[in-house]
Protein backbone atom coordinates (compact mmCIF):
# COMPACT_ATOMS: atom_id res chain seq x y z
CA UNK A 1 0.00 0.00 0.00
CA UNK A 2 1.60 3.27 -1.10
CA UNK A 3 0.37 6.46 0.50
CA UNK A 4 1.95 9.89 0.71
CA UNK A 5 3.33 10.43 4.22
CA UNK A 6 0.87 12.31 6.44
CA UNK A 7 2.45 11.64 9.83
CA UNK A 8 6.25 11.47 9.89
CA UNK A 9 8.58 10.46 12.71
CA UNK A 10 12.20 11.22 11.84
CA UNK A 11 15.39 10.25 13.70
CA UNK A 12 13.44 10.01 16.95
CA UNK A 13 15.28 9.27 20.21
CA UNK A 14 13.48 9.08 23.56
CA UNK A 15 14.66 8.11 27.03
CA UNK A 16 13.63 8.20 30.66
CA UNK A 17 16.36 9.12 33.13
CA UNK A 18 19.46 7.28 32.01
CA UNK A 19 17.52 4.65 30.04
CA UNK A 20 17.22 4.99 26.27
CA UNK A 21 13.92 3.60 24.96
CA UNK A 22 13.92 4.67 21.29
CA UNK A 23 16.99 5.46 19.19
CA UNK A 24 17.05 7.13 15.77
CA UNK A 25 13.64 5.76 14.78
CA UNK A 26 11.91 6.62 11.49
CA UNK A 27 8.26 5.96 10.59
CA UNK A 28 5.91 7.37 7.95
CA UNK A 29 2.13 6.88 8.01
CA UNK A 30 -0.28 7.75 5.20
CA UNK A 31 -3.49 9.72 5.58
CA UNK A 32 -6.38 7.37 6.34
CA UNK A 33 -4.04 4.47 7.12
CA UNK A 34 -4.56 2.17 10.11
CA UNK A 35 -1.17 1.18 11.56
CA UNK A 36 -0.64 -1.24 14.45
CA UNK A 37 2.46 -0.96 16.62
CA UNK A 38 3.01 -4.55 17.69
CA UNK A 39 5.47 -5.90 20.23
CA UNK A 40 5.97 -7.34 23.68
CA UNK A 41 6.09 -5.28 26.88
CA UNK A 42 9.07 -2.95 27.04
CA UNK A 43 9.74 -2.83 23.29
CA UNK A 44 9.00 0.93 23.05
CA UNK A 45 5.65 0.92 21.27
CA UNK A 46 3.77 2.87 23.97
CA UNK A 47 6.66 5.34 24.31
CA UNK A 48 6.47 5.95 20.55
CA UNK A 49 2.72 6.53 20.74
CA UNK A 50 3.05 8.89 23.72
CA UNK A 51 5.78 10.84 21.93
CA UNK A 52 3.61 11.21 18.84
CA UNK A 53 0.77 12.39 21.10
CA UNK A 54 3.00 14.90 22.91
CA UNK A 55 2.97 13.28 26.35
CA UNK A 56 6.67 12.29 26.10
CA UNK A 57 9.43 14.59 24.85
CA UNK A 58 12.14 13.32 22.51
CA UNK A 59 15.82 14.01 23.13
CA UNK A 60 16.34 14.14 19.36
CA UNK A 61 14.32 13.94 16.17
CA UNK A 62 11.02 15.37 14.97
CA UNK A 63 7.32 14.58 14.62
CA UNK A 64 5.39 16.26 11.81
CA UNK A 65 1.79 16.15 10.58
CA UNK A 66 0.98 17.17 6.99
CA UNK A 67 4.34 18.92 6.77
CA UNK A 68 3.81 20.83 10.05
CA UNK A 69 6.40 20.27 12.79
CA UNK A 70 4.52 19.44 16.00
CA UNK A 71 7.48 18.18 18.04
CA UNK A 72 7.32 20.96 20.63
CA UNK A 73 3.56 21.49 20.61
CA UNK A 74 1.42 20.41 23.60
CA UNK A 75 -0.96 17.45 23.09
CA UNK A 76 -4.06 19.61 22.57
CA UNK A 77 -2.44 21.53 19.70
CA UNK A 78 -1.49 18.54 17.57
CA UNK A 79 -4.85 17.60 16.04
CA UNK A 80 -4.76 14.19 17.71
CA UNK A 81 -6.87 12.29 20.22
CA UNK A 82 -5.70 9.46 22.46
CA UNK A 83 -7.84 6.61 23.80
CA UNK A 84 -6.15 5.29 26.94
CA UNK A 85 -5.93 1.66 28.03
CA UNK A 86 -7.88 2.53 31.21
CA UNK A 87 -10.38 4.70 29.22
CA UNK A 88 -9.80 7.51 31.83
CA UNK A 89 -13.49 8.46 32.00
CA UNK A 90 -14.66 10.96 34.61
CA UNK A 91 -16.70 8.81 37.06
CA UNK A 92 -18.83 11.76 38.29
CA UNK A 93 -19.83 12.77 34.76
CA UNK A 94 -22.55 11.24 32.61
CA UNK A 95 -21.90 9.58 29.27
CA UNK A 96 -22.93 12.77 27.47
CA UNK A 97 -20.69 14.93 29.64
CA UNK A 98 -17.71 12.63 29.12
CA UNK A 99 -18.15 12.61 25.35
CA UNK A 100 -18.52 16.39 25.27
CA UNK A 101 -15.64 17.12 27.64
CA UNK A 102 -13.07 17.92 24.94
CA UNK A 103 -15.55 20.17 23.14
CA UNK A 104 -16.19 22.06 26.38
CA UNK A 105 -12.44 22.65 26.80
CA UNK A 106 -12.40 24.05 23.26
CA UNK A 107 -15.04 26.60 24.27
CA UNK A 108 -17.77 25.30 21.96
CA UNK A 109 -21.35 26.50 22.54
CA UNK A 110 -23.82 24.38 24.49
CA UNK A 111 -25.94 23.76 21.39
CA UNK A 112 -22.93 22.72 19.34
CA UNK A 113 -21.76 20.34 22.08
CA UNK A 114 -25.21 18.73 22.44
CA UNK A 115 -25.48 18.22 18.69
CA UNK A 116 -22.04 16.63 18.43
CA UNK A 117 -22.60 14.42 21.48
CA UNK A 118 -25.88 13.18 20.01
CA UNK A 119 -24.08 12.36 16.75
CA UNK A 120 -21.38 10.42 18.61
CA UNK A 121 -23.91 8.47 20.68
CA UNK A 122 -25.78 7.47 17.54
CA UNK A 123 -22.56 6.57 15.71
CA UNK A 124 -21.34 4.36 18.57
CA UNK A 125 -24.61 2.72 19.58
CA UNK A 126 -24.89 4.65 22.85
CA UNK A 127 -28.34 6.10 22.24
CA UNK A 128 -30.41 6.31 25.43
CA UNK A 129 -27.33 6.02 27.67
CA UNK A 130 -26.41 9.71 27.78
CA UNK A 131 -27.55 10.23 31.38
CA UNK A 132 -25.76 7.19 32.82
CA UNK A 133 -22.47 7.33 34.74
CA UNK A 134 -19.48 5.15 33.68
CA UNK A 135 -20.03 2.88 36.68
CA UNK A 136 -23.42 1.91 35.25
CA UNK A 137 -21.96 0.75 31.92
CA UNK A 138 -20.43 -2.49 30.68
CA UNK A 139 -16.78 -2.63 29.66
CA UNK A 140 -17.66 -2.46 25.99
CA UNK A 141 -19.90 0.57 26.55
CA UNK A 142 -17.19 2.40 28.52
CA UNK A 143 -14.78 1.72 25.68
CA UNK A 144 -17.25 3.27 23.21
CA UNK A 145 -17.64 6.35 25.43
CA UNK A 146 -13.86 6.82 25.49
CA UNK A 147 -13.80 6.45 21.72
CA UNK A 148 -16.68 8.92 21.36
CA UNK A 149 -14.86 11.50 23.50
CA UNK A 150 -11.79 11.13 21.26
CA UNK A 151 -13.74 11.39 18.01
CA UNK A 152 -16.01 14.24 19.11
CA UNK A 153 -13.24 16.81 18.66
CA UNK A 154 -12.78 15.62 15.05
CA UNK A 155 -9.06 14.77 15.31
CA UNK A 156 -6.83 14.28 12.28
CA UNK A 157 -5.17 11.30 13.97
CA UNK A 158 -6.66 8.77 16.41
CA UNK A 159 -4.19 7.13 18.82
CA UNK A 160 -5.22 3.90 20.55
CA UNK A 161 -3.17 2.66 23.52
CA UNK A 162 -4.22 -1.00 23.96
CA UNK A 163 -7.89 0.07 24.33
CA UNK A 164 -9.22 -3.51 24.19
CA UNK A 165 -6.97 -5.16 26.77
CA UNK A 166 -9.47 -4.68 29.61
CA UNK A 167 -12.34 -6.34 27.75
CA UNK A 168 -13.20 -10.01 27.95
CA UNK A 169 -12.41 -12.12 24.88
CA UNK A 170 -15.97 -12.20 23.46
CA UNK A 171 -16.52 -8.44 23.70
CA UNK A 172 -13.02 -7.76 22.37
CA UNK A 173 -13.82 -9.49 19.08
CA UNK A 174 -16.91 -7.33 18.59
CA UNK A 175 -15.32 -4.01 19.57
CA UNK A 176 -12.21 -4.41 17.43
CA UNK A 177 -14.47 -4.97 14.41
CA UNK A 178 -16.46 -1.85 15.35
CA UNK A 179 -13.32 0.29 15.66
CA UNK A 180 -11.98 -0.89 12.31
CA UNK A 181 -15.32 -0.32 10.55
CA UNK A 182 -15.62 3.14 12.10
CA UNK A 183 -12.07 4.08 11.09
CA UNK A 184 -12.75 3.05 7.49
CA UNK A 185 -16.07 4.90 7.39
CA UNK A 186 -14.56 8.14 8.76
CA UNK A 187 -11.31 7.83 6.79
CA UNK A 188 -9.36 8.82 9.89
CA UNK A 189 -5.66 8.05 10.37
CA UNK A 190 -5.22 5.62 13.27
CA UNK A 191 -2.26 4.24 15.22
CA UNK A 192 -3.01 1.30 17.51
CA UNK A 193 -0.61 -0.06 20.14
CA UNK A 194 -1.11 -3.75 20.95
CA UNK A 195 0.77 -6.86 22.03
CA UNK A 196 -1.95 -9.09 20.54
CA UNK A 197 -0.84 -10.52 17.16
CA UNK A 198 -4.33 -11.48 16.00
CA UNK A 199 -5.71 -8.07 16.95
CA UNK A 200 -3.08 -6.35 14.82
CA UNK A 201 -3.64 -8.76 11.92
CA UNK A 202 -7.40 -8.19 11.65
CA UNK A 203 -7.44 -4.44 12.32
CA UNK A 204 -4.44 -2.88 10.61
CA UNK A 205 -3.50 -1.97 7.05
CA UNK A 206 0.14 -2.16 8.12
CA UNK A 207 1.88 -3.75 11.09
CA UNK A 208 5.03 -2.25 12.60
CA UNK A 209 6.77 -4.86 14.73
CA UNK A 210 9.01 -3.35 17.41
CA UNK A 211 11.82 -4.95 19.37
CA UNK A 212 14.13 -3.30 21.93
CA UNK A 213 13.29 0.23 20.83
CA UNK A 214 13.63 -0.26 17.10
CA UNK A 215 11.46 -1.34 14.18
CA UNK A 216 12.22 -4.97 13.38
CA UNK A 217 9.90 -5.17 10.34
CA UNK A 218 6.90 -3.41 8.89
CA UNK A 219 4.47 -4.41 6.17
CA UNK A 220 0.98 -5.64 5.46
CA UNK A 221 -0.36 -8.37 7.77
CA UNK A 222 0.23 -10.88 4.96
CA UNK A 223 3.83 -9.72 4.49
CA UNK A 224 4.94 -9.98 8.10
CA UNK A 225 3.08 -13.27 8.60
CA UNK A 226 4.30 -15.07 5.48
CA UNK A 227 7.67 -13.34 4.96
CA UNK A 228 9.22 -12.60 8.37
CA UNK A 229 12.51 -10.75 8.02
CA UNK A 230 14.19 -12.11 11.15
CA UNK A 231 13.96 -14.99 13.64
CA UNK A 232 12.39 -12.57 16.14
CA UNK A 233 9.57 -11.63 13.76
CA UNK A 234 9.01 -15.27 12.77
CA UNK A 235 8.69 -16.30 16.43
CA UNK A 236 6.49 -13.31 17.31
CA UNK A 237 4.19 -14.13 14.39
CA UNK A 238 3.68 -17.66 15.67
CA UNK A 239 6.56 -19.67 14.17
CA UNK A 240 7.80 -20.78 17.57
CA UNK A 241 9.17 -24.18 16.56
CA UNK A 242 12.95 -23.85 16.35
CA UNK A 243 15.52 -26.28 14.93
CA UNK A 244 19.19 -25.80 14.12
CA UNK A 245 20.78 -27.54 11.11
CA UNK A 246 23.66 -27.22 8.68
CA UNK A 247 22.90 -25.83 5.23
CA UNK A 248 24.69 -25.58 1.89
CA UNK A 249 23.48 -22.77 -0.38
CA UNK A 250 23.90 -23.09 -4.14
CA UNK A 251 22.21 -20.66 -6.51
CA UNK A 252 18.47 -20.73 -5.79
CA UNK A 253 18.59 -23.87 -3.67
CA UNK A 254 19.26 -24.56 -0.01
CA UNK A 255 20.38 -28.05 0.91
CA UNK A 256 19.62 -28.92 4.53
CA UNK A 257 22.19 -31.53 5.45
CA UNK A 258 21.28 -34.97 6.78
CA UNK A 259 21.04 -35.28 10.55
CA UNK A 260 19.95 -37.84 13.13
CA UNK A 261 16.41 -36.50 12.88
CA UNK A 262 16.06 -35.89 9.13
CA UNK A 263 17.23 -37.02 5.68
CA UNK A 264 18.89 -34.43 3.40
CA UNK A 265 16.41 -31.90 2.00
CA UNK A 266 16.75 -29.51 -0.94
CA UNK A 267 14.39 -26.55 -0.69
CA UNK A 268 14.01 -23.32 -2.65
CA UNK A 269 15.94 -20.25 -1.58
CA UNK A 270 12.91 -18.08 -2.36
CA UNK A 271 14.77 -14.79 -2.09
CA UNK A 272 16.04 -15.58 1.41
CA UNK A 273 19.31 -13.92 2.39
CA UNK A 274 20.92 -17.15 3.60
CA UNK A 275 24.52 -18.35 3.29
CA UNK A 276 26.07 -21.78 3.81
CA UNK A 277 26.68 -22.83 7.40
CA UNK A 278 24.55 -23.28 10.53
CA UNK A 279 20.94 -22.13 10.12
CA UNK A 280 17.84 -21.70 12.26
CA UNK A 281 14.61 -23.23 10.96
CA UNK A 282 11.31 -21.89 12.26
CA UNK A 283 7.77 -23.01 11.49
CA UNK A 284 4.28 -22.92 13.00
CA UNK A 285 2.62 -25.86 14.72
CA UNK A 286 -0.38 -25.69 12.37
CA UNK A 287 1.83 -25.58 9.25
CA UNK A 288 3.35 -29.03 9.79
CA UNK A 289 1.64 -32.39 9.36
CA UNK A 290 2.04 -35.67 11.25
CA UNK A 291 2.40 -39.05 9.54
CA UNK A 292 2.62 -42.46 11.21
CA UNK A 293 6.03 -44.00 10.71
CA UNK A 294 4.74 -46.97 8.71
CA UNK A 295 2.55 -44.98 6.33
CA UNK A 296 3.72 -44.78 2.73
CA UNK A 297 3.83 -41.04 2.10
CA UNK A 298 6.17 -38.84 0.13
CA UNK A 299 6.63 -35.23 1.25
CA UNK A 300 6.00 -32.54 -1.34
CA UNK A 301 8.97 -31.15 -3.24
CA UNK A 302 11.08 -28.92 -1.02
CA UNK A 303 9.34 -30.02 2.19
CA UNK A 304 11.36 -30.88 5.28
CA UNK A 305 10.87 -34.35 6.75
CA UNK A 306 11.63 -34.97 10.43
CA UNK A 307 11.58 -38.20 12.42
CA UNK A 308 10.52 -38.18 16.05
CA UNK A 309 8.36 -39.56 18.84
CA UNK A 310 5.14 -38.19 20.31
CA UNK A 311 5.84 -37.06 23.87
CA UNK A 312 2.41 -35.68 24.82
CA UNK A 313 -1.01 -34.88 23.32
CA UNK A 314 -3.40 -32.08 24.30
CA UNK A 315 -6.65 -30.70 22.90
CA UNK A 316 -6.72 -26.85 22.90
CA UNK A 317 -9.89 -26.85 20.76
CA UNK A 318 -10.44 -27.50 17.06
CA UNK A 319 -7.33 -29.67 16.73
CA UNK A 320 -4.98 -31.94 18.66
CA UNK A 321 -1.59 -30.53 19.64
CA UNK A 322 1.37 -32.92 19.83
CA UNK A 323 4.73 -32.36 21.48
CA UNK A 324 7.19 -34.34 19.37
CA UNK A 325 10.69 -35.22 20.55
CA UNK A 326 13.42 -35.01 17.91
CA UNK A 327 16.42 -36.31 19.81
CA UNK A 328 17.07 -33.66 22.47
CA UNK A 329 14.84 -31.08 20.76
CA UNK A 330 11.06 -30.74 20.95
CA UNK A 331 8.54 -29.22 18.54
CA UNK A 332 4.76 -28.75 18.55
CA UNK A 333 2.62 -30.08 15.70
CA UNK A 334 -1.16 -29.79 15.24
CA UNK A 335 -3.31 -32.50 13.68
CA UNK A 336 -7.03 -33.14 13.20
CA UNK A 337 -6.72 -36.50 14.99
CA UNK A 338 -4.73 -37.59 18.04
CA UNK A 339 -1.62 -39.76 17.76
CA UNK A 340 -0.62 -42.05 20.61
CA UNK A 341 1.87 -40.94 23.21
CA UNK A 342 5.17 -42.71 22.51
CA UNK A 343 4.28 -43.33 18.86
CA UNK A 344 7.05 -42.92 16.28
CA UNK A 345 6.05 -40.37 13.64
CA UNK A 346 7.26 -38.32 10.71
CA UNK A 347 6.72 -34.56 10.55
CA UNK A 348 6.41 -32.85 7.16
CA UNK A 349 6.91 -29.07 6.90
CA UNK A 350 6.01 -27.54 3.50
CA UNK A 351 8.60 -25.38 1.77
CA UNK A 352 6.36 -22.29 1.92
CA UNK A 353 5.95 -22.63 5.70
CA UNK A 354 9.64 -23.07 6.48
CA UNK A 355 11.48 -19.91 7.57
CA UNK A 356 15.27 -20.20 7.33
CA UNK A 357 17.80 -17.79 8.84
CA UNK A 358 21.53 -17.93 9.39
CA UNK A 359 22.23 -18.84 12.99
Amino acid sequence: MTRQAFLKVENLSVGYGGTTVLTDLDLSIGKGEFVALLGSSGCGKTTLLRTIAGFAKPSAGAVSVAGRDVTQLPPDKRGMALVFQSYALWPHMTVAQNIGYGLKLQGRSRGEIEKRVTEMQALLGLGGLGSRKPGQLSGGQRQRVALGRALAIDPEILLLDEPLSNLDARIRLTVRHEIRSLQKRLGITAIHVTHDREEAMVMADRIVIMNAGRIEQQGTPEDVYNRPASPFVAAFMGAENLLTMQARVSGEHIELMESAMSPPTVTGRGGRDVTSGPVELRFRAEAASLVRNGEKTTPAAGALELRGQVASVTYPGGHWRHAVHLGNQEILVDADRPFDQGETVKVHVPESSLFIFNA
